[in-house]
């Protein structure tokens, strides 16, 4: 299953890349992220894993980042790898004028169980409208500092 996603971020795009590529910054736009774990490589270079922790209420979920390619503040690519999905994600920021960039995602979710494929097959618009919520949540959180963490963040915290 393949889509992408836009979204126009009133911010000069070195600013959006320094929000976007801050991981302490996730927690104020991924619901649901508890922690990270860098597991591997250079953190936020090529070929570096991270594990991320999210809680979605009843369920939990580990997926491991591995970045594919950083060439910012053109673009951004990684696989985001999790129990019978395959997550790759190509990320490019397009200057529009000086104040504002669009963020342009293209993801392509592949799955090795019979349950993921029937997820994927029968609601594409439940991956796609999550991929655009994050958008919307980064959007917010870069331009106006509205965080989607919880009140208190005592449950952040970067593991070693």
């Amino acid at each position: 299953m393949k889509y992408t996603t836009k979204i126009k971020v009133n911010l000069p795009r070195e600013t959006l890349i320094k929000k976007l590529d801050n991981p302490d910054n996730m927690k104020h736009w991924q619901r649901g992220l508890t922690h990270y774990k860098e597991i591997s490589g250079s953190p936020g270079e090529e070929g570096a894993q991270m594990e991320l922790h999210y809680d979605m209420g009843k369920r939990k979920m580990v997926l491991v980042e591995t970045i594919l390619k950083r060439n910012f503040p053109n673009e951004f690519h990684a696989t985001y790898d999790a129990k019978g999905v395959h997550n790759i994600q190509k990320n490019f920021f397009h200057e529009i004028d000086e104040n504002t960039t669009e963020w342009e995602s293209q993801a392509e979710f592949q799955f090795d169980s019979f349950f993921m494929k029937m997820m994927g097959f029968f609601m594409p618009g439940a991956f796609k409208k999550q991929s655009m919520k994050y958008a919307m949540d980064f959007k917010a959180f870069a331009e106006d500092g509205v965080s989607v963490a919880p009140q208190t963040d005592s449950n952040w915290e970067e593991e070693e």
